[in-house]
C-alpha cells in the first residue's frame, strides 16, 4: 500500500493477525524494526482477543469486578472510550459478544474458509458507558454482559505507538502500516510518503489505483469488503453497527481518512462506514479529509481530500 521512494528501505511481516509494512527514511532498518516488534508484542499480550493469556481476555472473564490493568491496556481503553464519545457511539468497544455471535471468535486468518451454516444471534450492545475506568488507579470495572473488543482503535493505537518507538530508536523518518492503519513519525522523504489508497491493505505498492502523498500524520482505511467471510449461505464482515448488533449495512464499502493520528483517522473511517448516509455530514463537521467509496463504486472526496496523483 506504501510506494517507497528511492532513498527508503522497506520490510514486511505479519503480526496481530494482519500485514505489517515498515518504511524507513534515512535510518538502519533492523533496529527500527525491532522497536516496532517490541510494541506489537506488548499490544498482543495486552489486548488480543485471540490469545487466552492476554489481559483483555482475563478482564472480560471478570464482570462486575474491579480489575487492575497494565498502563498499556488502560491507555487502550481510555482511547477507545474517547473515540466512542467523539463518534457518538458509532465506534464502540463493548461489541465483543456481538463479534463472537457473528463468528469472529478466532484470528481472522483461520475464519476465511466456510465453517458451516449458523444462526445469527443478535446480541445487544451494552454501550461504552457500561464500563468504568479509573485512569489514576488503572482500574477497570465491566458490568455483567460486557465484553470488550478494542479491534479498530487498538490497532490504530498500536500503529501510533510503534511509529513513535521506531522513530525514537533510530531517529529516522518512519511510516508504518498495520492492515490499512498508517502512522508516520519523523521526516518524510522528498515528495512525501506516497500511499496507494486501496480497499485491501495488502495490495502491492505498484498496483493500479489512487496514490496520495502525505508529509506527516496518519491515514486509515476501513472497509466491509476485505475482512469478510461466509457462514453457510450468509456473507458477514467485521464492522458491527452498535445500534443493531449486526454487521453494518452501509451506503459505503470503503472509507479512508487522513488525520493527525492513526487513532483519529481510524475512528473517523470506521464511524463513516457505520453512519452510512449520515457520514458526509459528520465528517464535514469533524473536518478530516476523507475519501468514501459507495457500494456502487462512486467516489466522494471531502474536506480537501486530493485528486489522485497522475
Amino acid at each position: 500500500m506504501i510506494a517507497p521512494a528511492a532513498e527508503t528501505a522497506t520490510t514486511t511481516w505479519r503480526a496481530l493477525g494482519t500485514g505489517v509494512r515498515l518504511v524507513v527514511n534515512g535510518g538502519e532498518i533492523d533496529s527500527v524494526r525491532a522497536a516496532v516488534q517490541d510494541v506489537l508484542d506488548a499490544v498482543d499480550r495486552a489486548y488480543s482477543r485471540f490469545r487466552p493469556d492476554s489481559e483483555i481476555v482475563g478482564l472480560n472473564a471478570r464482570p462486575d469486578s474491579t480489575v487492575s490493568v497494565s498502563p498499556l491496556l488502560a491507555d487502550a481503553i481510555e482511547v477507545a472510550l474517547a473515540v466512542a464519545e467523539r463518534t457518538n457511539g458509532a465506534v464502540d468497544p463493548t461489541v465483543g459478544r456481538a463479534m463472537r455471535a457473528i463468528g469472529y471468535d478466532i484470528d481472522f486468518e483461520r475464519i476465511r474458509s466456510d465453517r458451516g451454516s449458523f444462526e445469527l444471534r443478535l446480541e445487544p450492545i451494552p454501550g461504552w458507558r457500561a464500563l468504568e475506568l479509573s485512569t489514576a488507579r488503572r482500574e477497570v470495572r465491566l458490568r455483567p454482559g460486557v465484553e470488550l473488543d478494542l479491534g479498530s482503535t487498538g490497532k490504530a493505537l498500536a500503529a501510533d505507538l510503534a511509529a513513535a518507538a521506531a522513530h525514537g530508536a533510530g531517529g529516522a523518518g518512519v511510516l508504518l502500516s498495520l492492515g490499512g492503519d498508517i502512522a508516520t513519525a519523523g521526516p518524510a522523504p522528498d515528495g512525501g510518503w506516497r500511499i496507494l489508497v486501496a480497499e485491501d491493505s495488502e495490495m502491492p505498492a505498484d498496483a493500479p489505483g489512487e496514490v496520495i502523498a502525505i508529509s506527516g500524520g496518519a491515514v486509515a482505511t476501513s472497509s466491509t469488503t476485505v475482512r469478510r467471510w461466509r457462514r453457510g449461505d450468509r456473507s458477514v464482515h467485521h464492522l458491527i453497527d452498535p445500534r443493531t448488533g449486526e454487521p453494518t449495512d452501509s451506503a459505503w464499502r470503503t472509507a479512508s481518512v487522513a488525520a493527525p493520528t492513526c487513532v483519529d483517522a481510524n475512528g473517523a473511517a470506521t464511524a463513516a462506514i457505520v453512519l452510512g448516509a449520515d457520514a458526509t455530514t459528520w465528517l464535514g463537521q469533524a473536518g478530516y479529509p476523507a475519501r468514501l467509496v459507495a457500494t456502487s463504486g462512486a467516489v466522494t472526496r471531502l474536506n480537501g481530500w486530493p485528486e489522485p496523483i497522475q
